[in-house]
């Protein structure tokens, strides 16, 4: 079955929804969002239970629509789905659901857009928002395959209990990482290992929240994304994790420099045995569906200057520091998908 369209968004999270949103204002009058999954959320019906988001509801609304309930509060994971779903429905545009993307190829002025039931979709112009969470990255430890315990990213991890009574090596010193060894320090014998000790940022300085200040001294959008891939992490704490990893006895190690059959050898030569280690390592961009298109390096990252690939007609939004310290947030996929959706529209 063949599908054309003004505008082809792939992806149906927060940044896909904020560019199919946009779309019609940039003059794209058929939008076409293709989701793999079954329905609109993106990756956050996959993160772990317990997830809160780091910023306050009022600096987490998509375009046109404002995030429900009390403002300072700081909403969980369910309500994000929710929330995304609820967007979903308001859109102007045509949902394919249960679409996996298999290839994108440019032809003759056009994209061709294939899927994994034999579906095509064509249109002029392509936005590739399917965001950085699809390639859990684990960094390669010397002795990982020997490893016999459990070992899996926290794309996996749900929920504490299964590690009741275990031994337990959080990987990671961001703020997913700090969360997870949080809560499970409250069931588990846990330590946090990181490369470097972790940076913790305030997230009420002066009484407002950081948010507050990101938005009013500019840095929120500020055009400094060279500058920020290079800027180690920070942790935002209301000091409610730092108080729950003292209180649990969660300890913060240098990260160990292998891992044996029965556990890991940590930086001062010392041997453990552990039962599960959790790897709160981030993600790396992927977009297998551009493979042989051109719009990719040779290290398959996209080729783009702001969004905009170097390849006429498509973009991308949902990269993290794609243009400034927002995107692949909440509050800054709507001002990315803008910009891309215009220069998109003003090239056709």
């Amino acid at each position: 079955m063949e599908h054309h369209a003004d505008l082809v968004v792939l992806g149906a999270g927060q940044s896909g929804l904020a560019t199919a949103a946009l779309a019609p204002r940039h003059g794209f009058a058929r939008t076409l969002v293709l989701e793999a999954a079954e329905q609109a959320g993106g990756s956050w019906p996959h993160y772990y239970d317990s997830l809160t988001l780091f910023s306050p509801a009022r600096y987490s609304s998509l375009p046109g629509m404002r995030f429900p309930g009390d403002g300072d509060r700081y909403p969980a994971r369910d309500e994000v789905v929710d929330y995304l779903r609820a967007y979903a429905r308001r859109l102007d545009a045509d949902i394919h659901t249960s679409t996996t993307v298999t290839s994108m190829l440019p032809r003759d002025g056009a994209w061709v857009v294939r899927a994994h039931d034999g579906s095509r979709f064509t249109a002029p112009a392509v936005v590739a928002a399917t965001g950085a969470f699809r390639g859990p990255y684990t960094p390669a430890v010397p002795g990982h395959e020997e490893f016999a315990g459990q070992s899996l990213h926290a794309a996996d991890y749900r929920a504490p209990d299964p590690f009741t009574g275990e031994r337990v090596v959080v990987v990671g010193g961001g703020n997913s990482a700090v969360q997870i060894a949080a809560e499970l320090g409250a069931v588990a014998e846990t330590t946090l290992a990181t490369r470097r000790p972790i940076g913790w940022l305030k997230q009420r300085p002066l009484g407002r929240d950081v948010h507050w200040w990101f938005q009013h001294t500019g840095f929120d959008i500020a055009p400094l994304s060279r500058l920020l891939e290079r800027m180690p992490v920070s942790v935002l704490d209301d000091g409610r994790y730092r108080t729950a990893l003292d209180t649990h006895g969660v300890e913060r190690r240098e990260m160990f420099t292998r891992l044996t059959p029965d556990g890991v050898v940590w930086a001062d030569g010392a041997e453990e045995s552990v039962d599960a280690i959790v790897w709160a390592t981030g993600y790396r961009r992927t977009f297998p569906y551009l493979d042989g298109s051109g719009a990719l390096d040779l290290d398959g990252r996209p080729r783009h200057h702001g969004g905009i690939a170097t390849i006429a007609g498509l973009g991308f939004v949902g990269i993290e520091f794609q243009r400034s310290f927002s995107s692949n947030t909440l509050r800054g996929v709507g001002r990315d998908a803008a910009h891309v959706l215009s220069r998109l529209g003003r090239s056709r």
